[in-house]
């Protein structure tokens, strides 16, 4: 049977996207972006220099200025090893104040990050490192090795088309290496910081969600630190409520699971008196590695939610990281309307990203989803093959099953095998 590739045009003015504009190639793109990531960066720490940037609890507590001449040092220190522009840096490191110094160190020397989950068994985490042909590691695979240090060193040479970052996919036996440009990274970051309303007066997000993964480096680290926010990070749960009082949290980023897990403690102490009528943002990260555990997620965590944070607006953000993380979202206002025992909702594409069907059934509304936008990348890492099959020219095959509405509303059915 012949496969047809529907595309489905905008149906909602997308109000959360400043300027975009169609490409030659048929894509849409912001037309006012920074020519590169470390130069949004740059921007922000002089905006915010005092202001802190990123708090482990129980750790380190840093401004802009204190992380940025941390990171400036670590870049130094990695020129000093013979590392400079197009090298690859792997990141093998828990989340925490260090893995941020980490990553913004080798940006900022000119090198590609390569994220490694700190999760993954050690296995896979070397095929990772191996796959992505890294010229150094830092963290764990140098075992009490310190960060490099060096002279305060910038490297500004980069540009919109140039890789930025080199993250791995999750949830399959074999992760495979995602390209990720200065302009995936900039228009998901501005995305977000539209569809999400973040504030630039002080916003403290709490970020539970792996810094290794698209979902939490760029779709939760970078935005915050755009609007001259704190990332708050917690190695562990059992500090988490306190946290939330102490750190004057008015925004938590997490995965569906992680939010279930947390309910049980999260009621006990709010019955105790704890005060979460501050947290004004619930972001869930929802994305194809969110699958397996969907049988353990509450059907009514939305509702568990808003019982313990009343006057939160939530919202469910779906991607992959083929896309940066992002490309859909609903907020919890919507899905509650939603009729009981309706498919598992998505959301509506945001950020430039435009939807397609594809397959034998896709005329009439169900097929597998395929998008493209600013935010998706241009390729696999060392990879033709798989970039071949999973692109029909600038489209990319999520391989999950969806029906589409006459308004844009994504829901998932079936997943297709990987």
């Amino acid at each position: 049977m012949s496969q047809l590739l529907i595309e489905y045009p905008l149906t909602r003015p997308h109000v959360w996207d400043n300027p975009l504009a169609r490409g030659a190639d048929g894509v849409l793109r912001y037309g006012n972006l920074t020519p590169a990531l470390t130069e949004l960066l740059d921007l922000q720490v002089h905006a915010f220099s005092t202001r802190e940037a990123v708090v482990e609890v129980g750790g380190p507590r840093l401004t802009y200025r204190e992380l940025w001449h941390s990171a400036s040092r670590i870049a130094g220190g990695l020129q000093e090893h013979g590392i400079g522009y197009g090298d690859r840096v792997a990141i093998h490191m828990p989340s925490g104040a260090r893995w941020v110094q980490a990553f913004l160190g080798a940006l900022l020397s000119g090198a590609v990050p390569v994220l490694v989950h700190d999760g993954l068994p050690e296995a896979v985490a070397e095929r990772v490192i191996a796959d992505s042909r890294a010229d150094f590691v830092l963290g764990r695979a140098r075992a009490g090795a310190e960060l490099p240090d060096g002279a305060a060193y910038i490297d500004d040479g980069a540009a919109l088309g140039d890789l930025a970052l080199l993250c791995y996919t999750s949830g399959t036996t074999t992760p495979k290496g995602v390209e990720l440009t200065n302009e995936n990274l900039l228009s998901a970051v501005r995305s977000m910081v539209a569809a999400l309303d973040l504030p630039t007066d002080g916003l403290r997000n709490l970020v539970l969600l792996p810094l290794a993964h698209a979902s939490g480096c760029v779709d939760q680290l970078l935005p915050t630190f755009a609007v001259g926010g704190t990332v708050v990070l917690a190695r562990d749960t059992r500090a988490l409520a306190e946290a939330i009082a102490v750190e004057r949290i008015d925004m938590v980023s997490a995965t569906p699971r992680i939010f279930a897990g947390l309910l049980p403690e999260l009621a006990e102490l709010r019955a105790e008196g704890l005060c979460t009528e501050g947290i004004a943002r619930i972001s869930k990260a929802g994305h194809r590695g969110e699958r397996a555990a969907a049988a353990a997620t509450p059907a009514d965590l939305t509702a568990e939610l808003r019982g313990m944070f009343p006057t939160a607006r939530q919202w469910s953000v779906w991607g992959a990281t083929e896309t940066s993380g992002i490309g859909l979202a609903v907020d919890d206002a919507e899905q509650a309307e939603e009729p009981s025992g309706a498919d598992a909702v998505l959301g509506f594409p945001f950020g430039g990203t435009e939807l397609a069907l594809w397959g034998p059934r896709a005329t009439a509304g169900r097929g597998e989803l395929l998008c493209r936008g600013p935010n998706v990348t241009p390729r696999y890492w060392n990879d033709p093959t798989t970039t071949a099959a999973r692109f029909t020219g600038t489209w990319f095959h999520t391989g999950d099953q969806v029906t589409i509405d006459a308004d844009g509303l994504v829901r998932r059915g079936a997943a297709l095998a990987e």
